[in-house]
């Protein structure tokens, strides 16, 4: 029988956010991997999952999480996960083995990268995904913030690949999402505010954990940087009239 290889999303930190699902199938595996950065330090995914399963359950696996600038350091981070992973599936044939990730393991995910190495390593593997709640989901719930109304697009932007492609974005008539824009916040502010974007924008935090930050936008001049995981909401322009953009 073939074995599994399970990315689940964890939410982005609130442990009531698991689904009912996600939990089963932490519950169900043989054993849960947790992606921890190379100094060792607990992350997001690690501590909501240990609200549901036991700790000798959990296997950590180190990522280059916050390597940007070294691509061989980055992947030779992948292809040790991806052996230490491999090497759980060999010693568990026939079972399951999960591998949990904060917001959804298709929503630029480590999960990703793991899969492919695993793939190639232990062919014959199945590999499924169970989704989970996103940042920006969690973020419009906790600030109010609408993300689509009508026909309004809604993109997504990582600011790792540039404010420059950020500003395109805001530049457009749909809502716009920041992700990973901590480092970058001062040039996040300059361009909300060169498009016209920076009143009715939030960013936040890790949300629901007890240092969450939810702010407006305005508050982002002259700051400084934030947490790397910062996400940022740009709603669309609306003119306030229901059922405006149908």
């Amino acid at each position: 029988m073939s074995s599994r290889l399970i990315g689940i999303g964890v939410g982005p930190g609130d442990p009531e956010l698991v689904t009912v699902k996600g939990v089963g199938a932490l519950r169900a595996a043989d054993v849960v991997v947790v992606p921890v950065m190379d100094g060792g330090e607990r992350g997001r995914a690690e501590a909501t999952v240990l609200h549901y399963v036991p700790a000798g359950k959990v296997v950590r696996v180190v990522f280059a999480l916050n390597e940007r600038s070294d691509r061989a350091r980055r992947e030779a981070a992948w292809d040790a996960a991806g052996e230490r992973v491999s090497g759980l599936l060999r010693a568990h044939p026939g079972g399951s083995v999960a591998f949990a990730t904060i917001g959804d393991p298709n929503v630029y995910s480590t999960f990703t990268y793991l899969a492919h190495t695993v793939a190639t390593l232990v062919p014959g593997t199945v590999v499924e995904t169970v989704p989970g709640i996103t940042a920006m989901q969690d973020l419009a719930a906790r600030s109010g913030a609408v993300l689509t109304e009508g026909t309004e697009p809604l993109t997504l932007v990582p600011v790792t690949a540039g404010a420059a492609v950020l500003k395109e974005a805001l530049s457009g008539p749909g809502t716009v999402v920041a992700y990973k824009f901590g480092r970058q916040a001062d040039e996040v502010a300059g361009a909300l505010r060169e498009t016209g974007r920076l009143a009715d924008a939030v960013w936040g935090s890790a949300l629901g954990l007890p240092e969450e930050s939810i702010r407006p936008a305005a508050e982002l001049t002259g700051g400084g940087p934030l947490p790397y995981l910062s996400t940022l909401i740009a709603p669309a322009r609306r003119d306030g009239t229901r059922g405006g953009k149908l």
